[in-house]
């Protein structure tokens, strides 16, 4: 139970510092849809979608109401396409996508990951019509995500898969270049993925879980930028090791919070919770913002030097909160960093504060990755997949979650404004060096071998 110290440190987060619960994710299995029949599969996953989540949105509204704690995104994610589907040509799996949107809105959510596939070590014939289907049905869709898990640290990086990433993320730009490659924001490319990201793009359920859990993030990035500026106004000589225990124990509080909303909704739906993703995870309002953080901890701007050591920090201080206040922790567990969802970050890139090349190296002690940085349209396939391959690289190595989701946008240069809408937000185009350039390396394919910590055996 809450103390009555805690209970009024809540209210006070909910009045002035932007509380809210970020997402509740009902995930669905698929699975046992599975048929050989287009229009079968296609009724059978629009049934198992509207019959599980039916109440979905009211429930949330609901609890959230009775606690004074709104929860602010309503989604469902569902079993890997490329296996629920696997039987199916690229333009069938587009049709269910289309399925998949309806479902989406009929129950009333917001979005609807697990257009997805795994093909970290190799690429099945359904992932290939899967991948080969995600530009048109990113495009032809409003609510659908998608996902594709390119590398782990046990198997390697799969740059066949990597190098056709970087094609498909090229023509689903241009076939929403009226929107501004709209589609590609709806688009994450991992390494490591994990089974129970509540957060989209990348949200899907995976292989090993229930038939249907509930996987909330709690997010808090007001908060946390609230509470170290109280702090410092009480004592501006708080040392960073003061400032670091101060956070956690703002993480701890936000994800009691979260996990109290959680538990009750799935015992409401009568299904399992499964675990709160501790991500902070801005949005574009004032206020509200990852890089608004760094200004409060004594930064010019994310970007600058001290960034990195900043963020390494911030994400082991939410961990270290989160994690002990909860026994149910799971997904990303972070700080995300998405350049056009946070006004902050979003000028900190405008004003050459953030660079392609910053954002990838503070990527190494964060729990995402390239996230929602928008690039000048011409640049090549093959260096949209040289990006992913190093990104990937970074999370393989270090044996953890990195993504790309990247948008080239079509007939727009670095230093044009890119705008996406609604959470998505907007975005200053950052320069590629060697955006246009040839690509060998990318060109030779083949499978990059797990390194040799993977063998833990």
């Amino acid at each position: 139970m809450l103390s009555n110290q805690e209970i009024l440190s809540v209210l006070e987060m909910l009045q002035n510092e932007n509380l809210d619960l970020r997402t509740i994710t009902l995930g669905i299995s698929l699975l046992d849809c599975a048929s050989d029949d287009i229009r079968r599969f296609r009724g059978a996953v629009y049934d198992r979608i509207t019959t599980t989540a039916e109440n979905l949105v009211e429930i949330c509204d609901r609890i959230g109401e009775k606690y004074g704690i709104p929860v602010v995104n309503k989604r469902i994610s569902v079993s890997p396409m490329a296996v629920a589907g696997a039987p199916f040509a690229p333009d069938q799996l587009v049709s269910a996508a289309s399925t998949l949107d309806m479902a989406a809105k009929s129950v009333g959510v917001d979005f609807i990951g697990g257009f997805s596939a795994l093909v970290e070590k190799g690429l099945a014939t359904g992932d290939r019509a899967l991948i080969e289907a995600i530009p048109a049905a990113l495009t032809e869709t409003e609510r659908v995500c998608a996902s594709v898990n390119v590398a782990s640290t046990r198997a390697g990086i799969n740059m066949d898969a990597v190098l056709l990433m970087g094609r498909k993320i090229k023509e689903a730009a241009e076939l929403t270049a009226d929107k501004d490659g709209l589609a590609c924001a709806k688009l994450c490319v991992f390494a490591n993925i994990p089974q129970d990201v509540p957060f989209m793009a990348g949200a899907y359920l995976g292989i090993g879980e229930a038939d249907a859990v509930i996987n909330v993030g709690v997010s808090g990035p007001g908060v946390v930028k609230k509470a170290i500026d109280r702090a410092l106004a009480a004592d501006p000589q708080m040392n960073l090791r003061q400032l670091s225990d101060l956070i956690k124990r703002t993480a701890y509080k936000v994800t009691r919070v979260g996990e109290l909303i959680g538990r009750e909704v799935a015992k409401a739906m009568g299904i399992d919770f499964g675990v709160v993703d501790l991500s902070l995870a801005p949005t574009p309002n004032v206020g509200d913002s990852v890089g608004e953080i760094f200004q409060s901890l004594g930064l010019l701007s994310i970007g600058v030097p001290g960034t990195t050591v900043a963020l390494a920090m911030l994400n082991d201080a939410v961990k270290k909160g989160g994690a002990f206040a909860s026994s149910n922790v799971g997904g990303l567990s972070g700080a995300f960093i998405p350049v056009s969802e946070d006004l902050n970050i979003s000028e900190a890139a405008r004003a050459g504060h953030l660079s392609l090349e910053k954002l990838e190296a503070i990527t190494s002690v964060c729990s995402v990755g390239l996230d929602m940085v928008a690039i000048p349209g011409d640049t090549s396939a093959e260096t949209l997949a040289a990006i992913i391959a190093d990104e990937m690289a970074i999370g393989v190595i270090n044996k953890k979650t990195t993504a790309t989701r990247i948008i080239p946008v079509p007939g727009k240069k670095a230093g044009d404004q890119a705008f996406f809408g609604g959470l998505l937000g907007q975005a200053y185009i950052v320069p590629v060096n060697n955006g246009k350039g040839d690509n060998r390396f990318i060109r030779r394919g083949g499978l990059i071998p797990s390194p040799i910590h993977s063998l833990t055996n």
